[in-house]
Formats: C-alpha cells, structure tokens, sequence
C-alpha cells in the first residue's frame, strides 16, 4: 500500500523524506516534486528498481530515464568530457528546468534504458526533492504519468495514474511549470536543443549563442 506525506507540515515532512530515503534504498519507487512537474524515481544506480521505473510508466528502453543529483559537484562522478559550454549552462541554470544529456563515465554500473552511452541529467530548483537527492545521492527520474498521458503537476493526478507502483508519494503542493525541462545535447561540437520547455532557445542562447536548433 502506498504512503503518502503531506510535506507543507513540518512533522509530515520529516516523515516523508525518511519514508522516501528507505524507500529509494529499498530499490522501490517514490513520486516527488519538481520545479517543472511531479516525477516518479528509483536509485539510479539500482537496475531492477530503473525497470520497475520504466514498467510503472509503460515505457520501454529505448526511451531512457533521465537522473537528478542534489549539486553540479555530482557530475563530475557522472560525466566526462563536459565543454566549456555545458559549465556554463550549468552556472545559469542549475537548479533549474535545464537537463543536459552528456558521456556517462564508462565505469558506472547502471542501467537507465538504451543510452548509447549517455545520460540525461537535471539539477531541480525544489528543496524538498534536494533534500532527499542529499540522502539517496542520484535518483532515475521521469514524469510521474503513464505514457501518453499529461503530466501532473499535483501529486493526486501521479497518484491517479501510478497507484501502488510507487511506495512513497511526497506531497509538496501544486508545481509551478506545465512544461517538462528544456533538453540540451552537450555531446556534439555545439550544444543542441533536444526539446524545449521550461526554457526557450532564446533563453538559452543568452548564455550559448552558438546553441544549434534543428528544424
């Protein structure tokens, strides 16, 4: 049976992060807030509770989770070869609605979907879900909705819709974004735009004119 903890009370708060915490080390599933919408997470680096992840979704591999940390510190654990346009992005935007898709270290043990060698990685502007990235370290992480349905921005719709796939659901109010991040590829010679959302290319291109957006 799932739990749910209502964060905007002190005591609730405290019992849901260390309900999550458990949960996350537990290889189970927790929905949490973000600057953009609710997501669903598991220990990244945790391969059976990614598929229980992807499953809860119905989604398949081909479609890989993306992975939040708690502070930029953390991709030098994560990532290799970030240019010089990525740092900057970083400094702007994080935290924030930015997700940056960049080499993983070839050394990790983990298994977020078919990646080809890459992964996804945000950096959220909500203290509740950095608190709780600060306990479990990265977290694989999408949308807290069931393929091809919207994203929620409250944490009763992802209940809605997950039910008791997820162990743990952390209320932290209505979100403040309808839109997803914005998705950039730092892999290539510039930095593309993957998809736009919470920030626009104009936005971006403040930081990185050189930023290429495909047709």
């Amino acid at each position: 049976m799932a739990e749910r903890y209502d964060c905007s009370e002190a005591p609730q708060r405290a019992a849901g992060l260390s309900a999550a915490t458990s949960a996350v080390r537990g290889g189970r599933l927790v929905v949490l807030p973000t600057d953009t919408v609710y997501g669903i997470a598991a220990d990244a680096f945790d391969p059976q509770a990614v598929a229980a992840l992807l499953a809860a979704k119905g989604r398949g591999r081909q479609m890989p989770s993306p992975v939040l940390i708690g502070s930029p510190a953390a991709l030098d654990d994560l990532v290799t070869d970030l240019p010089d346009d990525a740092w900057k992005l970083v400094e702007v935007f994080w935290p924030g609605a930015l997700t940056l898709v960049a080499r993983h270290q070839p050394t990790l043990k983990w298994d977020l979907g078919d990646t080809n060698g890459t992964v996804a990685v945000r950096m959220p502007h909500h203290p509740l879900t950095i608190e709780l990235l600060d306990q479990t370290g990265p977290m694989a992480v999408s949308s807290a909705n069931l393929t091809g349905r919207p994203s929620p921005q409250d944490c009763d719709a992802a209940r809605h819709m997950l039910g008791d796939s997820v162990a743990v659901y952390l209320d932290g109010g209505p979100t403040p974004a309808a839109v997803p991040s914005s998705i950039v590829d730092v892999t290539g010679p510039v930095p593309t735009l993957v998809r736009a959302g919470a920030l626009t290319a104009e936005e971006l291109r403040t930081v990185v004119p050189d930023l290429h957006v495909p047709a």
